[in-house]
């Protein structure tokens, strides 16, 4: 990996790129077929302007690029270093063009010179572009290449001259290099901006050992699962938003069976439950039924209950629900059930012997000022209780404090070394985060790092962190929102016993709990105190994850409590 500045070393992404390369040849080449081997050696034998431009189009949104438009001073004339490119099949010169992706291509102006008697009488010609393509695409359902476009515009009397000599590419390595790209990150979030953002010094990562063996995929199916299921996921994305019922259809039917690799089935499971949800929302209970049945990712037995409840199938529902109430998968899980339970039960005329209610939390009413400009509730509460006890200072931290506490405190932990943890320098964290097992796997660790809660040094490890570590990305620290100060009061006012309860629940459900916390922390310095308060403005409810974490507070007398606030009105004398 290049770890010259990008901004002195004009071939920066070049370098990135052919790291990664490198890195795939030497991590999966028993994965590489022998045409991909290849396709690498061929490409790492190129003169350099031509790597140069195919990893720019590359990293570039799209594969289509107007020559003219590819201006690199460090490669030069992008149509000599394109020569060599189209010879080895990585471009096309001059392909065909839908109506859509010449429309992608050109701009507004260029566009109405080339049909401006069909937008004219359309009374298009001064629309954006997306209403003249509508316009357009029903006349024109054919592709052509750019020359036979141009001279079709000429048959209608329009010019376009400076399109004549215009040379047009179709990069044809993306699906290798999002299978390249995959394979390097394990996932298709991350993409070549990371390398520019680390170099930059945008995003640090914490250094972290991992021989050359460790990888994210082990078998090629694995890699043409995740895929299509990432393929299957965008599609499916684009038709909801484009309104399109019969894609949820299409990617039911190419949804791949059952994988033995729990990552990937997770993967599945999540696209099987969004399919779910679409149906449910819809009111097609049967395939939102079918959906749930078939996967086992979190919340889908609840989905599932649910839909049989308003499907009218009690007896089912309360069936499921009395299976799931004797091992519920979480404790979002349970709550849903202690809900939904008795009112099931109702319906088939039986009784349900319901949990004791939990204490009443603490709460407070506030009546505050309408504020012009409005100012959030939350930090209006802030304001006014700093205001009323100076010496008791509020700050607003919701899922900020207690979050970066325990990823300060347990930071070997989090980042121990461990099989599938990690595979890449630009992790800001383990894959298997939010796996049900990502305490377990760390069982011995978590231990040394709880540990220091007992003996006192959690306090030395804190605070070293806070400074050693700063700006290292965390899937649980605040860099920037939590301050030495607010630090330094939290280390004095809570006391270890309370960060062992509240860290003990956070990891052994990180999916679940690492949102949810009150939004403002007072502390009293010099009484060695604190309390957590959850702000709620007018209309407003607590969230089921809130009611969650209050309620274990509150059952472990832990401080805390709930301000609704009301506003006055706003006067204008």
């Amino acid at each position: 990996m290049s770890s010259t500045n990008t901004l002195a070393n004009p071939w920066y992404y070049l370098e990135n790129f052919e790291f990664v390369l490198r890195w795939i040849e030497q991590r999966y080449s028993d994965l590489l077929l022998p045409e991909e081997r290849n396709q690498i050696s061929r490409f790492l034998l190129l003169p350099r302007p031509a790597r140069g431009l195919l990893t720019r189009m590359v990293m570039r949104k799209g594969n289509l690029f107007r020559a003219s438009k590819l201006n690199y001073p460090e490669i030069g004339d992008a149509l000599i270093a394109a020569e060599g490119l189209g010879d080895q099949g990585w471009i096309s010169e001059n392909p065909l063009l839908t109506l859509d992706e010449l429309f992608g291509l050109l701009s507004k102006a260029e566009i109405t010179a080339l049909f401006r008697p069909l937008l004219l009488a359309g009374k298009v010609a001064t629309s954006v572009k997306a209403t003249q393509l509508a316009c357009l695409r029903a006349s024109f359902p054919d592709s052509l290449r750019l020359t036979q476009w141009i001279s079709l515009g000429a048959s209608m009397g329009c010019e376009a001259n400076e399109l004549v000599h215009e040379v047009i590419y179709r990069e044809n390595m993306n699906a290798l290099a999002d299978r390249f790209r995959l394979m390097f990150f394990g996932n298709m979030r991350q993409d070549w901006s990371e390398f520019v953002l680390a170099d930059l010094g945008r995003y640090v990562y914490e250094k972290v050992d991992f021989p050359e063996t460790s990888r994210a995929f082990h078998s090629r199916e694995d890699i043409d699962a995740y895929l299509q299921l990432h393929q299957s996921r965008e599609r499916l994305a684009a038709g909801i938003a484009a309104g399109d019922t019969g894609i949820v259809a299409e990617i039911a039917v190419t949804m791949p069976p059952r994988h033995d690799n729990d990552w990937i089935e997770t993967r599945r499971g999540k696209l099987l439950f969004h399919l779910g949800r679409y149906h449910e929302r819809l009111g097609n209970w049967t395939d939102a039924l079918g959906c749930y049945t078939a996967c086992s990712y979190p919340q889908a037995r609840g989905r599932r209950i649910r839909v049989l409840e308003r499907a009218g199938r009690y007896g089912e529902a309360v069936e499921i629900g009395t299976i799931a109430a004797q091992s519920p998968e979480s404790e979002a899980e349970q709550q849903l059930l202690e809900r939904m339970m008795p009112r099931l039960h109702r319906r088939i005329g039986l009784p349900w012997q319901c949990r004791e209610r939990a204490r009443p939390l603490p709460h407070s009413r506030l009546r505050l000022p309408t504020l012009a400009p409005p100012m959030r509730v939350e930090r209006q509460v802030r304001d006014h209780l700093h205001e009323q006890t100076p010496d008791a200072p509020v700050f607003y931290v919701e899922n900020t404090l207690i979050n970066t506490l325990f990823g300060l405190l347990c930071w070997e932990a989090i980042f121990a070394v461990i099989p599938g943890a990690f595979f890449h320098p630009f992790q800001p964290g383990p894959a298997d985060l939010l796996h049900a097992d990502f305490h377990v796997r760390r069982e011995s660790q978590f231990a040394c790092s709880m540990g220091q809660l007992a003996s006192g040094k959690y306090k030395h490890t804190i605070q070293q962190n806070f400074v050693r570590k700063a700006g290292i990305q965390s899937p649980f620290v605040a860099w920037g929102i939590i301050t030495a100060q607010v630090l330094d009061h939290a280390l004095s006012c809570i006391p270890a016993a309370h960060l062992e309860l509240a860290f003990r629940r956070l990891m052994h459900d990180v999916r679940n709990n690492r949102s949810g916390f009150p939004d403002l922390i007072q502390f009293w310095p010099a009484e060695r105190r604190y309390q957590m308060i959850e702000v709620k403005g007018p209309g407003d409810r607590l969230q089921d994850n809130q009611i969650r974490w209050l309620d274990y507070f509150h059952k472990h007398d832990l401080p805390v409590s709930v301000c609704y606030v009301d506003y006055e009105a706003l006067s204008f004398t």
